[in-house]
Order: structure tokens, then C-alpha cells, then sequence
């Protein structure tokens, strides 16, 4: 304890209430998760296999539980000790300073919205983002659990260098990630199957749950779009907007079927660097890195394919369309 005890210290006093939302939020969580749960608990979907898997895995559900717990923490750890210390370097060296009035704090909302678009697109279209935002992804369930499911690596990867340009502007660090917190509360709420459609207009300004099944599909249609995290003007606007026509086939292209934490965070990581070993020009295997997921194979002769990266697209087809939970 008393090795510790340095950490705590320093989270004592560097930390305010703000940077412990999401874990003062965690109880109405949870609250959330129980009540679908007991409304979910013998509901089933349709497979194109004719099985019927539920709505709810206990295991996966665990899963999800226990990797976003140890991320929650972890995350507060990493922002005390190296992300706030980050922004209040750039901070120091900001073009000007804004106070916060609720018409600046709408201002710089919309501006934290718009660098998660920013964010969330890089994570499905660059392999470095991607390996730690394909946690994310691997449940093969939409409900309030797998909002939870986040990888340990975000921080690692740089998911906090989206949001400095807003520091540079002028807005304290810690107004920046009270907005951030309160989008990534909101999406909490868009992981589940038990809303269908919003009225219109809500439906074309925010992120709803229709919204978000789409995004988390493997379906062909569904790949790589709806990237807004309180709103979807900006997928709207740069032409990333796919609207749920269709069952959604949730879950990673490659799957990954295993319950070890450890595997589940670090998978995607692994399979990044043993591409980016093997043989050939150091341009094309850092490019692994940098490049889109489904990168090499469509660029690397035939002869490789068939050992790397399938497509960044599913050939599965799409579960039956099930009214009652579309």
C-alpha cells in the first residue's frame, strides 16, 4: 500500500469531480444495464444460421464489464499523469483564452463533437487507432454492456491528441474533458437494440441507437460510417452517414473469440506488428501502421493475401430483419 500510496496522493490532488464523471456515473450505469437485462433476459434474434442467440451473453456481458472497469480507472490514472500535463503545456502556449459561459461551453461542445468525428473516423481508417478501438467492436451483442467494452490503450494510442487543438484556442484542459465526458456519457445510451426510431428530426441531428447499431455492423453496407458521438451533422456533412435499412450483423470482420482480457486488448496490436515484420521495402511495412486496416490486401501481390488482412468488409450475410429489435 504504501508503494501506492505516492499514485493516490497525486490523484488526491491533481483531480476534481469533473474528471471522475464517468465513474460517479458508473451506479446509473449500471442501474441501465439491469433493467434491459431483465427486459431482454429471454429475448432472442433470428440467425441466418436459424439458431437464436439472445440479446444477452453472460460471459460477453462480463467481458464487457471488466474491460471498461479497468479502463475507467486506468484512464483517470493516465489523465493526471500525463494528459493533463500535455494540455496544460499547450495551454501555456494557447493563441488566446475564452471564458466559459454557457454560449462558449455550446461552442466548445460542438467543437469537442467535432474532433471525436475526428477521432472515431481515424480509429476505423488508420491501423495504429484502430488496434485499440477494435476492442470496441468484438462483442457480437448490442446492449448497454458493450458501451463499456473499451480497450486499455486509447490513452497509448494518442485518442487525447484530437482534443488539443481546442486547448490551443484558448479553452482550459479541464472544460475540454468535462465536454468530452458528457458526449462519451451520452453515447452510453445509443448501444442497444431496445429503441427503434426517434422522431425524424432527432434522428437527423443526434446519434441514436439506430444510428450507433448501424456503426457497430459488419455488414458490407454498414462498414466504416457513423462516426458522430452526440451528433451525426458531421457524418451528414462529410458524407459518412449510412442510415439502418437492414439487420445488423454486429461484430469485428475477424473475430475474436476468446475471453481473455489481455488477448482481447492486445489482439489487434499483435496481428499490426506481425504484418509490419515480415519481409519487404520498410515503406510498405510501416504502412501497415499508418495505413487503413484492410490496407495490404489490396496493394500487396496476390501470392500475400491470402496470409494477411481480409477485407475491411464482411462476407457474411445479414441476419434476418427482426421487427421487433431491428
Amino acid at each position: 500500500m504504501d508503494k501506492l500510496s505516492p499514485w493516490l496522493d497525486a490523484i488526491r490532488t491533481h483531480t476534481e469531480w469533473s474528471d471522475w464523471l464517468l465513474v460517479l456515473l458508473a451506479p446509473l450505469f449500471m442501474l441501465v444495464v439491469g433493467v434491459e437485462w431483465w427486459r431482454f433476459r429471454h429475448a432472442k434474434r433470428s440467425a441466418p444460421d436459424g439458431s437464436t442467440p439472445p440479446i444477452y451473453d453472460l460471459r460477453d456481458s462480463l467481458d464487457s464489464l471488466n474491460l471498461g472497469g479497468f479502463y475507467t480507472l486506468l484512464d483517470v490514472l493516465i489523465v493526471v499523469t500525463l494528459v493533463l500535463p500535455a494540455m496544460d503545456w499547450v495551454f501555456a502556449h494557447r493563441l488566446g483564452s475564452i471564458d466559459i459561459t454557457p454560449l462558449s461551453f455550446a461552442a466548445l461542445y460542438l467543437g469537442v463533437e467535432f474532433c471525436y468525428y475526428g477521432f472515431h473516423r481515424a480509429s476505423h481508417r488508420i491501423r495504429w487507432f484502430w488496434c485499440a478501438h477494435a476492442v470496441h467492436h468484438g462483442s457480437e451483442f448490442m446492449n448497454f454492456t458493450a458501451a463499456m467494452r473499451q480497450s486499455w490503450l486509447y490513452s497509448f494510442a494518442g485518442n487525447w491528441l484530437f482534443y488539443l487543438p481546442m486547448v490551443w484556442i484558448g479553452f482550459e484542459p479541464r472544460w475540454v474533458l468535462l465536454a468530452l465526458s458528457i458526449n462519451l456519457g451520452y453515447q452510453f445510451f445509443v448501444h442497444t437494440q431496445w429503441v427503434n426510431k426517434l422522431p425524424a428530426w432527432f434522428e437527423f441531428i443526434f446519434n441514436t441507437p439506430s444510428h450507433h447499431r448501424a456503426h457497430h455492423g459488419r455488414n458490407p453496407r454498414y462498414i466504416d460510417c457513423n462516426y458522430g458521438g452526440t451528433l451525426i451533422v458531421f457524418d451528414r456533412l462529410f458524407g459518412s452517414f449510412v442510415p439502418e435499412t437492414e439487420a445488423v450483423d454486429y461484430g469485428l470482420v475477424r473475430p475474436v473469440h476468446t475471453h481473455n482480457l489481455l488477448w482481447l486488448t492486445l489482439h489487434e496490436w499483435a496481428h499490426m506488428l506481425r504484418d509490419a515484420m515480415r519481409p519487404g521495402p520498410l515503406g510498405l511495412r510501416l504502412k501497415h501502421i499508418w495505413g487503413p486496416p484492410e490496407w495490404e490486401r489490396a496493394h500487396v501481390p496476390s501470392a500475400a493475401q491470402a496470409a494477411d488482412n481480409p477485407p475491411h468488409a464482411s462476407k457474411r450475410p445479414a441476419r434476418p430483419h427482426d421487427p421487433a429489435h431491428p
